[in-house]
């Protein structure tokens, strides 16, 4: 429990410090282009960066906390074992998305990208370090998933469906 507690905190501290630093870098990119007269030319580069770690690192957080979009359709309408084996299978597509395609291809352009030199044109940042937001975010959903399916084996959890006491839709 203290290790997902740890992973659910790190992704909403870090969403919330991004997405101040973002608007933060908006707001600038206003003043200094409406009110200065001289736009400054890193800050667009820098929310654009920003945002898509604040896009998959919040995303990984939003399936943590089962507030993902989901199409629960059929889960809802079915009990059981066949409910277990419906949020089982539903798990086993995320984790195999997750760590195949996120994680795993996910590093693969990161290794690429850091070894070709790619930089940002504004601020020559390696594109690399942007990229790793795919695997990082990757590396906490397939977390997520065997958290998850855990306690779907053990009867302690309903996979990913907001639990039933819940005000949430799935």
């Amino acid at each position: 429990m203290a290790l997902k507690r740890a992973l659910d905190v790190f992704l909403a501290t870090a969403s919330g410090a991004i997405l101040a630093l973002v608007a933060g870098a908006v707001i600038w990119q206003v003043v200094t282009r409406y009110i200065l007269g001289i736009p400054s030319t890193s800050t667009s580069e820098i929310a654009r960066l920003l945002f898509m770690w604040l896009a998959l690192l919040s995303g990984a957080y939003a399936f943590g906390q089962k507030r993902h979009l989901a199409i629960d359709f059929l889960p809802q309408t079915l009990t059981g074992r066949s409910r277990t084996a419906a949020e089982a299978t539903i798990l086993a597509i995320v984790a195999i998305f997750a760590g195949l395609v996120m994680v795993r291809g996910g590093s693969d352009l990161v290794l690429r990208t850091l070894m070709s030199g790619q930089i940002t044109p504004t601020l020559g940042l390696p594109m690399g370090w942007i990229y790793a937001a795919i695997p990082v975010a990757g590396g906490a959903i397939l977390f997520y998933c065997l958290w998850f399916a855990r306690g779907l084996a053990r009867g302690e959890d309903d996979g990913i469906l907001p639990s039933s006491d819940s005000n949430t839709t799935g």
